[in-house]
């Protein structure tokens, strides 16, 4: 049973999906839609007890995985420093009846510290809270505890007043009733009242929806312009043949995949049931390639040193945790012998060879295929063995039984720092590729007036202040100055002078202080003549 604006600037009533909206087919060229809510700019990363321990979670066990993501040092760092941060609740921790009010009741005996305590003190170490509810009458658990149909609107806000970040919201025991708009009804109801407690009381919370496609309705296309996240297929499962139709199911749905909104083939089975070390190094690939949330299904403190070393690859969870946030695209399939490819915020590419069959197989592709633009080589970086080769376009490898090659692959000498400005955030402009000598595959050319930008997401180890280059060019004369602003900070105004000609690249300098992990970096045009020509941004 495993498993919200832009700002919000709109109004709740504006973002309501309504079911005739929710009927109209979607083209499979049609972008992803999402509820933006500001959250999962990345796939969500954490723990869900379910897979563990199912229905006997308590708080001494939530509070003692808590305590390994945010302490226990595995290969030099801890989990949390490699980004899981969320700390899920499944089924079980309420009580069978709601309380005298209508209002979920929490089982004391078993949390006695209630959700809000709990939430306190995951929050104390930097983490986050997720619990558990259901769209219909009953959960899912054989015991069944109260649902939410019909009381959205009170749960919603009990949630957001415990300080809870994310649900999980399942489909079991739904209405007798129950239709294609009735399940579109009822997610949307709650994700309204998801909204309603948000702008009560200032939490946000995470919404992950676990309709799982059950009794044939399927979960697109309503479930991007309803969750932060969705789950694709049912129950996952700790052995290959459930792993391999997991996969399997998963790879055609890249186009619903973008910052806020993600497909979910469920929870990691990495230290469960009869998975082999490769097939677990597999489903680790497997979900970084498609931008799938990474979520630990496995009991952290029995967890083998093996176990952990996947779950801790960093080369690995930033494939899975890239900005541009792309899911990976299916390219070839020679009977089970798989190319996936994904792009990366920083113009490298990422490329899966994975083997579902049972033999071993030479699985090949090309730079060229992958949408590498042409160079004289590239450097193939195996984000397992981490070993590096270089090549002159094949990408290639023996890829055992049950395995998956998991290949960062980039241009011979460019530097891992360099942040493609086409891959970036664009507001008044547009990426080309007209003049020549640019870098990756074009350039951002901004529109002649003020406020046009390129945003960056770029990734930091550590907080501090680092050197920021943009490589532009200015055919005219006259200075184009911009704003260069990091994390919505005050701006730092850097001058950007004419370089001769439009094919003639220079670079703009300046300093900034950013956090650990994730930041934004933007360039605003500031004059009525727009912003240079810009190439990329080098961090460091």
């Amino acid at each position: 049973m495993s498993t919200r604006r832009t700002a919000i600037v709109r109004s709740i009533a504006a973002l309501t999906l309504t079911v005739a909206a929710a009927l109209v087919p979607v083209a499979a060229s049609q972008p992803a839609l999402a509820l933006e809510n500001g959250l999962a700019r990345t796939p969500p990363m954490g723990f869900n007890n379910w897979n563990a321990v199912r229905c006997n979670v308590n708080e001494a066990f939530m509070k003692k995985i808590a305590d390994f993501i945010h302490t226990r040092v595995i290969e030099g760092r801890t989990l949390q420093q490699r980004g899981y941060t969320y700390v899920n609740i499944d089924d079980c921790w309420a009580l069978p009846n709601r309380d005298a009010n209508g209002n979920l009741a929490v089982n004391r005996s078993k949390f006695p510290s209630g959700i809000d305590g709990l939430a306190n003190y995951v929050h104390a170490q930097g983490l986050k809270l997720g619990v558990y509810a259901d769209s219909g009458s009953r959960t899912c658990d054989v015991n069944g505890f109260p649902g939410s149909f019909g009381h959205e609107r009170a749960d919603a806000l009990q949630w957001a007043r415990w300080k809870v970040d994310f649900m999980k919201y399942d489909n079991c025991n739904q209405p007798p009733d129950d239709t294609f708009e009735k399940t579109v009804a009822r997610y949307t109801a709650m994700r309204d009242a998801l909204l309603a407690a948000e702008q009560q009381t200032g939490q946000k919370i995470l919404y992950s929806i676990c309709q799982k496609g059950d009794r044939g309705i399927s979960p697109f296309p309503w479930s991007p312009q309803v969750g932060n996240m969705w789950r694709t297929t049912s129950d996952i499962r700790p052995n290959w043949d459930r792993m391999k139709f997991i996969i399997g199911r998963n790879i055609p749905l890249a186009q619903w995949a973008k910052p806020g909104a993600w497909n979910d083939p469920d929870m990691l089975e990495i230290g469960n049931g009869t998975l082999t070390q490769t097939e677990e190094r597999t489903q680790f690939s497997m979900w970084a390639i498609m931008a799938a949330p990474l979520l630990i299904g496995t009991d952290l403190t029995l967890a083998s040193a093996a176990d952990l070393s996947i779950l801790s690859n960093s080369d690995v969870i930033a494939i899975d945790q890239d900005p541009l946030g792309r899911q990976g695209v299916q390219l070839s399939n020679n009977s089970g012998r798989r190319v996936l490819a994904r792009p990366l915020a920083n113009g490298d590419r990422a490329v899966a060879l994975y083997n579902e069959s049972d033999a071993t197989a030479t699985i090949s592709t090309t730079a060229s295929a992958i949408g590498m633009p042409s160079a004289p080589s590239y450097t193939l970086r195996d984000l397992w063995s981490k070993s590096s080769r270089t090549t002159t376009g094949t990408i290639s490898a023996s890829v055992p039984a049950h395995a998956t090659v998991l290949y960062r692959v980039s241009r011979t000498g460019t530097p891992t720092n360099r942040y493609e400005a086409e891959n970036a955030t664009i507001f008044q402009g547009a990426a080309e590729s007209q003049h020549a000598g640019y870098s990756g595959t074009g350039y951002v050319n901004y529109t002649n007036a003020t406020g046009g930008y390129v945003q960056w997401t770029v990734t930091a180890a550590s907080a501090g202040s680092t050197t920021l280059r943009i490589r532009y060019a200015n055919g005219t004369t006259v200075n184009r100055p911009m704003n260069i602003s990091v994390n919505g900070g005050p701006p730092v105004v850097v001058n950007f002078p004419g370089t001769g000609a439009w094919p003639t690249w220079a670079t703009a300098t300046t300093t900034a202080t950013l956090n650990a992990g994730s930041n934004t970096v933007r360039a605003t045009a500031i004059t009525a003549d727009g912003g240079p020509n810009v190439d990329y941004l080098e961090v460091g």
